[in-house]
């Protein structure tokens, strides 16, 4: 039996593959990090009868325990995460890394993935990106520091409305150049797009009163594509 790594939807709830509804109906078990969020996907999806296992950050040793010995007694476990792709700053990839070093076979379906829906979106170069998943709350400014001495077309990271103020304006010190794109509410009923010059992006949230909500996929470019052509 194996693992199998699900994509579940990171806003519309129709963004979710057929072989991926197939797949959490024909398994018993689902490892999840928030019960009550898989549950609303279930539900809609008409699946039922499923054991849910809590899995997140704190619980990951025991889970994985309990999850390879599921697998190992001839069940197999679908892992899913709040949304997006497990793994991707979610948990999932301790767990498949012990299947992995166990023999166990791991299949991963593709799906919905926040970063590459924004980086595409962004109007911003595809040709290469990095991702950061989630930058430190401290020694901010040598981290982008670093991060821009990297040679790449983008740079993808996820941020909180709370901070995304904060979060440029650290950045503009360092880069003042630089073009943003603020991808927000991704597939969602609220989806937007914030982009241009940092500094006008910055004088475009002041103007909201930093009144900024749902996740945010942050997506930075030492190039201006978007600049107009004459």
């Amino acid at each position: 039996m194996k693992l199998y790594v699900v994509p579940t939807p990171i806003g519309n709830l129709d963004d979710i593959t057929i072989r991926a509804i197939n797949t959490l109906k024909s398994v018993k078990f689902i490892a999840c990090e928030d019960t009550r969020r898989v549950q609303i996907l279930l539900k809609h999806y008409n699946i039922e009868g499923k054991i849910l296992l809590s899995y997140y950050h704190p619980k990951e040793a025991i889970q994985i325990k309990k999850i390879v010995s599921l697998i190992r007694k001839d069940e197999d476990v679908a892992l899913v995460s709040d949304a997006g792709t497990p793994s991707i700053s979610d948990p999932g990839f301790k767990l498949i890394n012990t299947c992995i070093k166990e023999n166990i076979p791991v299949e991963v379906l593709p799906g919905p993935c926040a970063l590459i829906t924004a980086v595409v979106g962004s109007g911003l170069p595809t040709h290469s990106f990095m991702f950061v998943g989630f930058a430190p709350r401290k020694s901010q400014e040598s981290f982008y520091k670093e991060m821009f001495q990297t040679d790449v077309g983008s740079y993808i990271l996820y941020e909180s409305p709370q901070r995304i103020l904060d979060t440029l304006n650290v950045i503009s010190h360092i880069a003042p150049d630089i073009t943003v794109a603020i991808a927000r509410e991704l597939t969602k009923i609220h989806e937007e797009y914030i982009r241009g010059n940092i500094k006008d992006v910055i004088e475009e949230l002041k103007k909201r009163d930093n009144n900024i909500k749902g996740e945010i996929v942050l997506v930075l470019s030492k190039e201006n594509t978007l600049a107009k052509e004459n």
